[in-house]
């Protein structure tokens, strides 16, 4: 199989685009911003469409012309926050509308298929991510 690099805009606008029509997209994130559990470069996600956004979900949205691939922490009505595993205050905030997708795989460099989880314990640990993810990244 070929590997391609588009920019973001273009990539994740045709992603959109299949999306919509129903069928599933795979990609390679990139950045840390969901370490540890999505590894930028590394990991390979499947997203598809998902009729309920319910929160842990971890969405592609696009939010101010930028594309954000984060977990959902709050929903309030039509708005949703989002703030990414290996962050450790920023949060992004959007409708529902402007998500592009669910993730429902991740898929590791040997070809393993996870789940994504909720993230409940991890947002439980949030007080001490900062510790968490310093001796994380001295690991990989």
């Amino acid at each position: 199989m070929d590997k391609r690099t588009l920019p973001n805009d273009i990539l994740l606008g045709e992603v959109a685009a299949v999306l919509r029509e129903g069928r599933e997209a795979v990609i390679t994130p990139t950045g840390n911003s969901m370490l540890p559990f999505i590894r930028g470069g590394r990991d390979r996600v499947v997203l598809r469409k998902q009729d309920e956004i319910a929160v842990g979900d971890i969405v592609l949205i696009h939010i101010g012309g930028r594309y954000i691939l984060h977990r959902v922490i709050g929903i309030n009505g039509e708005q949703i926050t989002l703030m990414g595993d290996g962050n450790l205050k920023s949060v992004e905030h959007g409708t529902r509308a402007e998500i592009i997708g669910t993730v429902t795989e991740i898929i590791r460099p040997d070809g393993r298929s996870v789940k994504p989880g909720t993230g409940r314990f991890w947002r439980f640990l949030k007080p001490f991510r900062r510790y968490i993810l310093f001796i994380y990244r001295r690991l990989i």
